[in-house]
């Protein structure tokens, strides 16, 4: 009975796999088609990416440069004894204001009153003397006109009446540097300003010598900011003004703002009053100053500020905003849309003004520069163009275009990742 069976399941078995062939035949063909397709036509084609770019366009941008400068009071004076004695009062209050003429110091003045006695009693002996002198010259002048006296007996009254005169002149200049000399014991303020600390206390000896120094006296009103320039930006202003991409005042007045430390702007502006005519052999800058207001006294000497200096224009300037510039092996640059293909310029970039790199060479009016989606482009390959939404212009009065080198190292970082 079990040998009936084998027999019978082996077409069976058989016609299980015929079919499971044919399911496996039919879910391959597809495939195979979609492959010979692929490899007839090729991948899919990538559509080009979307870019913004901005035609630029030349146009006139001021420019300014900042400095780490120091404040001065335009006067600092050094208030000195110019008597040697005992300091007896210091009359004023330091660190008070005070009027030219104003009382600072006094020294002892007994030892110079008595010098001035001295020298008046020497005084009325010489003009005791110079009369006594004209005299007898007097009395023998008829004399000698009737050879009653030699010659020279008259030549020596004449003599000593020159003696005398000259007596009397010295006895005057001594007792006028004794009263000068009596005066200078009450020390006064050379100039209207600000008294600094008293540097010699009460009953010090004082003494007319390099050791004299009593105090300071410094002028806040006006304050003056001295910074420097480096021999590198003095090029560079020459190089572009001679080339007139760079203008300056006709009347060469600088317009200068004070940052202060908060990083606030000082409400009074200055002028650029003083350059040096020769470089700082020790630091290789050259030594410029400003000159500010300063009724509330806010600004003291001795403060660290930042100096911006405003007044020059770049005409026709050509600018880009920021994230279109890029870093690349070989400097800096931009990609450009040219017959709806995106290709690359190298540029250099100079000021910065506001979020906007201005272009000293490399670009031209009219150039349609890439500005968003440069990460998607590849050079020489199709994009897509997009409206581009401009930046923000900058606000007036706080724009800061900084000169650099022809590298563009000064300035905000620009390279993308």
């Amino acid at each position: 009975m079990s040998s009936s069976r084998i027999p019978s399941s082996l077409p069976s078995r058989r016609a299980l796999a015929l079919a499971l062939g044919l399911l496996a035949a039919v879910t391959l063909l597809p495939g195979c088609d979609q492959a010979q397709g692929e490899s007839a036509h090729g991948p899919a084609a990538m559509p080009p990416p979307e870019v913004t770019a901005v035609s630029v366009a030349p146009q006139s941008v001021s420019v300014s440069r900042e400095y780490v400068g120091q404040t001065e009071g335009s006067r600092d004076i050094e208030v000195r004894a110019r008597v040697t004695g005992i300091l007896l009062e210091r009359v004023y209050r330091e660190g008070s204001t005070v009027a030219p003429g104003a009382p600072l110091f006094r020294i002892d003045p007994a030892p110079f009153e008595v010098a001035v006695a001295q020298a008046r009693a020497e005084l009325a002996s010489a003009v005791a003397r110079e009369a006594q002198a004209r005299r007898e010259a007097a009395r023998l002048k008829p004399l000698i006109a009737q050879r009653a006296i030699s010659q020279r007996e008259y030549d020596d009254s004449m003599s000593a009446l020159d003696v005398a005169r000259a007596n009397l002149e010295l006895a005057r200049a001594r007792l006028r540097a004794a009263e000068l000399d009596l005066g200078y014991t009450r020390v006064t303020a050379p100039i209207g300003g600000t008294t600094g600390r008293a540097m010699k206390s009460e009953g010090s000896l004082v003494t007319a010598n390099a050791d004299s120094l009593l105090t300071r006296v410094t002028q806040v009103d006006p304050i003056r900011v001295n910074f420097s320039l480096s021999e590198n930006e003095r090029l560079n202003v020459t190089r572009e003004t001679a080339a007139g991409r760079l203008q300056l005042p006709a009347d060469g007045g600088l317009d200068v703002e004070i940052l202060l430390g908060d990083g606030t702007t000082y409400g009074h502006r200055g002028r650029v009053d003083f350059s040096d005519a020769r470089f700082d052999p020790a630091t290789g800058t050259l030594d410029l100053r400003a000159e500010f207001p300063n009724p509330d006294h806010q600004i003291l000497p001795g403060q660290f500020v930042r100096v911006r200096v405003n007044g020059g224009t770049r005409p026709n300037a050509i600018l880009v905003p920021q994230r279109s510039v890029l870093d690349g092996p070989q400097g800096k640059f931009v990609y450009v849309v040219e017959d709806g293909k995106a290709q690359v310029r190298p540029v250099e970039v100079g000021d910065w003004h506001g979020k906007q790199w201005v272009v000293s060479e490399g670009l031209d009016a009219g150039d349609s520069v890439i500005v968003d989606g440069v990460v998607k482009v590849r050079p020489g390959a199709p994009v897509r163009m997009a409206q581009a939404v401009p930046d923000a212009p900058a606000k007036p009065g706080s724009s800061t275009a900084i000169l650099s080198d022809a590298s563009g190292s000064v300035g905000p970082d620009v390279r993308r990742q």
